[in-house]
């Protein structure tokens, strides 16, 4: 069974997630918590029904944790000011990363689950990886990075003139303003939300060099897992030796798991069971331990 949520943030924003838990039983004491990446909704990723079904079989509660850019506007409300908010890619702060997860974090720890896997597909593996280099939270047992982005791939489009009409317009005031072009060819939104995607740093933690800024993952104190499709073409490259690259700068490498899903992509086409019985199978092993 699927239940809506809407978690509270502190700014007063609700998120709206969904929670995969099977009424017939009794709640189960392991919650792993997906969030999602920039237009990583239900229709652009159905994979997350073959996850939330299967972990539901395996006696594992899953949380679809839709944060701010999930569609590219979201209608929702302020229960500190008690309007209407349309929030979305459009206007996303990445400095929302840390009380997006919070808020998905407190909803479970009310709710009394023993384990918690925090888990992000895409951006959300992204601000899995910011939000644990700055949080060292013992309730966390494991995290799942599915497919982390890279973000210097991403906006290799965006060229010098987009770039300079960003900063200057955020440097004139107008950072609250739509742009005049889309950012990165397909992303309508306001000034600074663009300056944070191509000038803040936060989220650009993942990459294919080997000396790449690695400093975020560098800090990750949690054990976990890392997954992709051996067709991912957010890697920039082989997104297998891009995944190792990554496990290679956290000091848990050596007790992480890798798992690859041969000839499927970033979304895991024709692959979403498969995706969903790996997942599991990891988190029994993590159980049994």
């Amino acid at each position: 069974m699927m239940y809506r949520l809407d978690v509270p943030t502190k700014r007063g924003v609700l998120l709206n997630g969904v929670l995969f838990r099977d009424t017939e039983k009794r709640m189960n004491d392991t919650v792993m918590i997906a969030i999602t990446g920039i237009h990583g909704n239900f229709y652009s990723n159905p994979f997350y029904y073959n996850v939330g079904d299967t972990l539901n079989g395996g006696d594992i509660d899953f949380i679809y944790a839709q944060t701010n850019d999930a569609f590219g506007e979201i209608e929702t409300m302020n229960v500190t000011t008690g309007q209407k908010e349309i929030i979305g890619s459009w206007n996303e702060r990445f400095s929302y990363v840390d009380e997006d997860i919070e808020a998905y974090l407190s909803f479970v720890k009310d709710q009394g689950y023993e384990h918690i896997i925090l888990a992000g597909h895409s951006l959300g593996a992204n601000k899995v990886i910011y939000y644990l280099s700055r949080h060292q939270d013992a309730k966390i047992d494991h995290f799942f990075l599915l497919s982390p982005a890279n973000l210097t791939y991403m906006m290799s489009g965006v060229t010098d003139r987009e770039k300079q009409t960003i900063k200057e317009q955020v440097e004139r005031g107008e950072g609250e303003k739509m742009l005049p072009f889309p950012f990165m060819g397909w992303v309508e939104c306001i000034a600074n939300t663009a300056y944070d995607w191509q000038f803040s740093g936060i989220l650009n933690n993942v990459h294919t060099a080997k000396n790449g800024d690695f400093s975020q993952a560098e800090k990750i104190t949690h054990t976990g897992a890392l997954l992709v499709g051996t067709y991912d073409n957010f890697t920039d490259g082989d997104p297998s030796d891009f995944l190792r690259n990554l496990n290679n700068h956290m000091p848990s490498c050596k007790d992480n798991r890798l798992i690859f899903i041969e000839k499927t992509g970033h979304t895991y086409q024709m692959k979403h069971q498969e995706l969903a019985d790996d997942i599991l199978h990891q988190l029994q092993e993590w159980r049994c331990a």
